[in-house]
């Protein structure tokens, strides 16, 4: 694990115990995110917080940043595009804040040559991604999207039963941290080839949806 250290500012009193862990927080997490998403070829930290202060908004940061490396580290077929510039194109299903998010982790970047694409879609939108996050952690729902979205190669879930389901990836929270596992069998099935070494630091990689 990276441990930060973190100068201190001169100040008239001393801050309070919450005051100076917030402020650690808060500068530790530039120093995650900036890794996260700027470092050539390195993914974000497995062990990236998703702490207090504004939790919802600092996990979803670090997811955007995971769901942007992700991209590096999948092998989509010829088939999936077009012709040679066509773009790579992710899906955001039940929350505009995370499409928002991605399209700023991704603006000006690209992914072998080709730009990235952000769409916000609604269920039941026909429209073929080439990674598809599905937000929430309703099971049933993320369940009825995946089976309709056949299109998709590289299903990203964040609820419980995400990878039974048909996810290849999914987000968990794991002592307050953002984790995810990896379904090869659904990898497998949606023609996607995940680099090695996307695979270890996940946090499980299972053969077969149990």
């Amino acid at each position: 694990m990276i441990r930060y250290r973190l100068a201190r500012t001169p100040q008239s009193s001393p801050p309070s115990p919450r005051r100076r862990q917030a402020a650690g927080r808060a500068a530790a997490w530039s120093l995650v995110l900036a890794a996260a998403v700027f470092a050539g070829g390195m993914l974000p930290p497995p062990g990236a917080y998703a702490q207090q202060g504004s939790s919802q908004a600092l996990e979803r940061r670090v997811k955007a940043a995971f769901l942007y490396k992700f991209l590096g580290y999948a092998d989509f077929p010829a088939s999936a595009f077009a012709d040679g510039a066509a773009p790579v194109t992710i899906g955001v299903i039940g929350s505009d804040e995370m499409a928002a998010e991605l399209g700023r982790v991704v603006a000006g970047r690209q992914v072998r040559g080709r730009p990235i694409v952000v769409r916000t879609l609604r269920e039941g939108d026909p429209a073929p991604v080439h990674l598809l996050f599905v937000a929430g952690s309703d099971s049933a729902r993320s369940a009825r999207i995946l089976r309709a979205a056949s299109g998709a190669l590289l299903p990203v879930t964040e609820c419980e039963l995400g990878l039974q389901n048909g996810s290849v990836i999914n987000f968990r929270i794991i002592e307050e941290r953002v984790r995810f596992d990896v379904s090869l069998d659904s990898a497998e099935r949606n023609n996607v080839k995940l680099s090695s070494r996307l695979l270890t630091v996940a946090n499980r990689v299972v053969k077969g949806n149990s």
